[in-house]
């Protein structure tokens, strides 16, 4: 069976998806990335080649996420894709008409626009974290409530309570204030979703022309409250797909898929990345004034990649060294 592989590398999250040629996941991994990108990706291929069985042969992995370059060396990606161009395409292919996704993880957030299967408009947040999943766990651990009962608490409120959402700080002190009113948890925890909604569309969502069908995803898709939240502040349905957590590791699969078919041969290393040794080097270059920080990627001993350098002089060493081996 001929399977293809997608890995999103995002700051909180790595997430691994296995699909087949039809599009169908067979099988995924979610990891905590805590840091330490390069043994979430070790880690999650290794879980997925334990599972494999021997009728199974992958014929192309794609990379995608803010790490997305890094787990690409890692792997050996036949495709590299923007996080934006990944949720797009899965999104396509589960729902063919879809024309608005909102797209919300642990420390980002997203909103893409298409039409007719192409993206016509989006935008991410920027450094603040008030409208991402960062601020509802923030806001669980303060109250002494685990962050996967939110959702069904907040679906038992009776009443509407604002709370400040544009700040965690003020959130905080808000949600106190609201406490000391007499407000229920259930209804501090509903105004709590609705300030994160609030939040994402007074800012991620601003200008965009939001029509349906739409599609929400991301970690935070599973929290059944900020669903609710979407659908009163829109007025309209949000779907939640199946597979919402990794639908980045799914585009990034089916675009490797694409890419496979056009150049026939795949990149990826294998199954063995898990017990190979990679090395993250940096060193300042003195070379001219710019005095660069040049950071070089190592596997098993042997310099892979440098960035970081302005004039190109690294850079072009390895391409160099690339070139050379080419030709011989």
């Amino acid at each position: 069976m001929k399977t293809y592989l997608g890995v999103d590398v995002g700051s909180v999250s790595t997430d691994i998806a296995l699909i087949d040629e039809d599009g169908n996941v067979l099988d995924s991994v979610y990891l905590r990335t805590q840091g330490q990108p390069i043994k979430a990706v070790q880690d999650g291929i290794r879980q997925i080649g334990d599972r494999l069985d021997g009728n199974v042969k992958v014929c192309g992995v794609g990379t995608t996420g803010s790490g997305r370059q890094l787990a690409g060396l890692i792997v050996g990606a036949d495709i590299v894709k923007n996080e934006i161009t990944a949720h797009a395409v899965a999104s396509s292919r589960i729902l063919p008409d879809v024309h608005t996704i909102l797209e919300i993880g642990g420390q980002d957030s997203k909103i893409i626009i298409l039409r007719n299967g192409i993206v016509t408009d989006f935008a991410m947040n920027t450094v603040c974290a008030a409208g991402t999943g960062s601020f509802l766990d923030q806001q669980a651990y303060r109250l002494g409530i685990p962050i996967e009962k939110f959702g069904d608490m907040a679906l038992k409120a009776n009443t509407s309570v604002r709370i400040a959402g544009r700040c965690t700080v003020f959130a905080e002190s808000d949600m106190i204030h609201k406490q000391q009113l007499g407000y229920s948890t259930e209804e501090i925890i509903n105004g709590l979703c609705e300030a994160l909604v609030r939040n994402y569309l007074n800012n991620i969502g601003k200008g965009k022309d939001i029509a349906e069908p739409i599609l929400f995803q991301g970690g935070v898709a599973a929290n059944k409250g900020i669903k609710a939240a979407f659908e009163r502040a829109l007025g309209m349905d949000v779907v939640v797909p199946e597979y919402y957590g990794i639908m980045g590791a799914i585009g990034a699969a089916l675009l490797a898929e694409e890419a496979v078919k056009r150049q026939d041969v795949t990149r990826f290393k294998g199954f063995e990345i898990s017990d190979m040794s990679f090395v993250n080097n940096g060193f300042d270059c003195n070379g001219c004034a710019n005095m660069c920080e040049v950071v070089e990627f190592v596997q098993n001993g042997c310099v892979l990649a440098r960035w970081g350098d302005k004039c190109g002089k690294w850079t072009n060493s390895i391409y160099n060294k690339e070139s050379s081996l080419n030709r011989a």
